[in-house]
């Protein structure tokens, strides 16, 4: 029997871009901008911090900022890679990252209360580090002044300098986050400067650094590639032992960047969420507007029950 859901078959695959078709009903995001958002954007502003909240232009930013929850983006504001699907500006950075940066992340998570706290940053190829040792600095001054406070980091790929993961991984953040993004057919259109073998190796290395730790990665649908891949790149993704997975819609942030291939319906977002629960993730965020730090406490709750 056809599904009513329009889930793609075994193989198949998408139907043509949207086009100019109005977003599905599925992706209207209710915009909030109570006294919490603009608290919460004034401790931003004063302390001069990024959040990829802002320069991803994720759709949850109103929702998660009027309940207090943030991700922090350090190393600064400018990627050295240019990925077809980020909103984040590129090209070279205006100097090294600031040594100040996590005293300052410390104190907005100290302003702001957190009990859980996100860091990512933009991709430093240019640092000999990538930047490892400001993330460790950046989860030692959140614990510092927020003792208690978990920490969620999303790293990049370090360009595979594992020296540079384990600088992270000495810091013991609860949980560590590497996006596989895609698919390895779309990875050369989709993630430039990435490696997909590579980005599964650093998974698997992050849990062997660190036994006990809850590893988490996502992956954005709807940039053109089939149920077939969606499942076998889960399939390998928890083959590394990667305990968290987030599936998302990709958006088109601006006419520059790729175009998304479809809409993916709620119901097939539920129906690899029920796949992928009978993998060996241990919880599986599946929806429209799930990103990689939407209801990232929830998320790690979930991993640890």
């Amino acid at each position: 029997m056809a599904s009513p859901f329009n889930i793609l078959p075994e193989g198949a695959a998408p139907p043509p871009a949207p086009g100019s078709h109005p977003r599905p009903p599925w992706l209207r995001v209710r915009f909030f901008g109570g006294s919490n958002y603009q608290e919460l954007k004034r401790i931003m502003r004063t302390l001069d911090l990024h959040t990829v909240c802002e320069s991803a232009r994720c759709p949850n930013m109103g929702e998660c900022w009027e309940h207090r929850t943030a991700t922090f983006m350090i190393l600064g504001n400018i990627c050295t890679r240019a990925c077809g699907f980020c909103a984040v500006p590129s090209g070279k950075p205006l100097g090294p990252p600031e040594q100040d940066e996590p005293e300052r992340v410390g104190e907005a998570v100290a302003r702001m209360g957190l009990r859980y706290a996100v860091v990512t940053s933009v991709n430093r190829d240019d640092q000999p580090d990538g930047g490892a040792a400001i993330f460790a600095r950046t989860i030692f001054e959140i614990r510092r002044r927020v003792p208690g406070c978990k920490v969620e980091v999303l790293i990049p790929d370090f360009r595979g300098d594992w020296k540079a993961l384990e600088t992270v991984m000495s810091a013991r953040p609860d949980v560590l986050n590497h996006n596989m993004e895609t698919v390895p057919r779309l990875y050369r259109k989709v993630r430039k400067g990435a490696v997909y073998e590579r980005s599964l190796e650093l998974l698997r290395r992050a849990g062997e650094m660190a036994p006990g730790l809850s590893t988490k990665t996502g992956m954005m649908l709807g940039l053109g590639e089939t149920r077939d891949e969606v499942l076998q790149a889960m399939e390998e993704i928890a083959a590394q032992g990667t305990h968290i997975l987030t599936l998302g819609q990709y958006m088109q942030p601006t006419p520059e960047h790729l175009p998304i291939e479809r809409y993916v319906h709620p119901d097939e977002f539920a129906e690899f969420k029920r796949l992928g629960e009978q993998m060996t993730f241990k919880h599986v965020e599946a929806g429209p507007l799930v990103r990689s730090s939407y209801h990232a406490f929830e998320q790690e709750e979930a991993a640890r029950s």
